[in-house]
């Protein structure tokens, strides 16, 4: 099974939903770097459950903790290894699911791979997996913050029926806003809907998916490689990784194909410093692979969580007809505990694609009679 990921800034997470702990291992992290433990357990503070009544209400603080890579407050080029201890199981609530798959899990999957599947949580296939990648997400943005300025922010921007993206504006909302109300959805009108949608789909034993709007400000132009490592296609990998993701957009995304090619081009008009910017963003902020200095903006649909107490339709690991329904503590909308997810992956994939750039930076710059020779004589 992979559990790792990146060029350069690498990480590997570790751990089940019902074992020990679970955390991540950080490699490649530039030494010398500043490293807040505070920061990090904030942002494990906005993935935690119980947070609200609007999520699971297993009792976890999920406290970090360092076992190596760190030294007063630095980063020092080794390996820097985090753990977060699991404190509240509750394996008991699984054990009738031992022989019967459940709808929409990893059930039956990873025992059609493995032969062999973790009944308590669902193992690694849970979301508990997850805080690895936020930890060392934590850890990705205090570097892109640090080496330059950038900022990564998400916010829940649909429920179900429920759509506030025309109203959230991705180039000035804040953090503040999203942090204001329990959905994470910055429009307080539809974050009243989106409550009682989530309380009333508890009610009924169901659940709700959603759409997570994310932008990265102050990306430098240049990060990304051409043809199979584009940076969309890593941003897009890090996020459909995520559990319960199901699909991304880039800028206008599909609604480019009712566009025509003059309504969706970005016109370029002089920047600062000499490079050029774009009058508009419907690329969100990515050009054949490669950023473009723009804001990067992205959407990310979630499917409803597959667990509910309504009772479903199954079958047994010996093929017999059955039915389940959930026991214990679950979400029934994975969207508001979804957001340090989306930023975590974005941050991951931009820390690693600035650091592949920033490894060229010694190079001299081509002498501007070989770009024009190269210019007229294309192979």
């Amino acid at each position: 099974m992979t559990s790792h990921s990146g060029v350069l800034f690498r990480v590997a997470t570790f751990g089940e939903s019902h074992g020990g702990g679970v955390g991540v291992v950080v490699d490649g992290c530039p030494p010398r770097l500043a490293v807040s433990l505070d920061a990090i357990q904030a942002d494990l503070d906005r993935r935690r459950p119980g947070q609200s009544r609007l999520v699971t209400q297993r009792d976890e603080s999920d406290q970090v903790e360092v076992l190596s890579g760190l030294h007063q407050g630095y980063s020092t080029g080794t390996p820097i290894a985090l753990l977060v201890r699991n404190n509240d199981q509750n394996s008991g609530a699984y054990e009738h699911l031992a022989e019967l798959y459940r709808p929409s899990h990893a059930d039956f999957t990873y025992d059609a791979k493995y032969g062999i599947r973790t009944i308590a949580g669902g193992g690694r296939a849970s979301a508990r997996e997850t805080i690895g990648r936020v930890a060392g997400g934590s850890i990705a943005r205090q570097l892109l913050a640090t080496a330059c300025g950038i900022e990564v922010l998400a916010w829940v921007s649909s429920i179900h029926t429920i759509d506030a993206g025309a109203e959230i504006d991705s180039a000035t909302v804040t953090l503040a806003q999203v942090e204001s109300d329990p959905t994470r959805c910055p429009s307080p009108t539809h974050a009243a809907a989106m409550t009682e949608a989530i309380e009333q789909a508890r009610r009924n034993g169901d659940s709700l998916g959603g759409i997570v709007t994310c932008v990265a400000r102050r990306v430098p132009p240049g990060l990304g490689e051409p043809v199979f490592d584009k940076l969309e296609a890593d941003l897009a990998k890090a996020i459909l990784s995520l559990p319960a993701s199901r699909g991304i957009e880039f800028g206008a995304g599909f609604g480019a194909t009712t566009m025509t090619g003059r309504e969706h081009n970005d016109p370029f008009a002089p920047g600062e410093h000499g490079q050029p910017r774009t009058t508009s963003n419907h690329s969100g902020g990515i050009q054949g692979g490669i950023s473009n200095g723009a804001d990067i903006v992205l959407r990310v649909a979630f499917k409803p969580t597959g667990t509910i107490a309504a009772e479903q339709e199954t079958v047994t690991r010996s093929g017999e007809s059955t039915t389940v329904s959930a026991k214990g503590r679950h979400d029934p909308c994975v969207l508001p505990r979804a957001i340090p997810l989306v930023e975590a992956a974005v941050c991951l994939t931009l820390a690693d694609h600035l650091l592949r750039q920033r490894a060229t930076d010694f190079l001299p710059e081509v002498p501007p009679e070989v770009a024009s020779i190269s210019a007229r004589h294309t192979p």
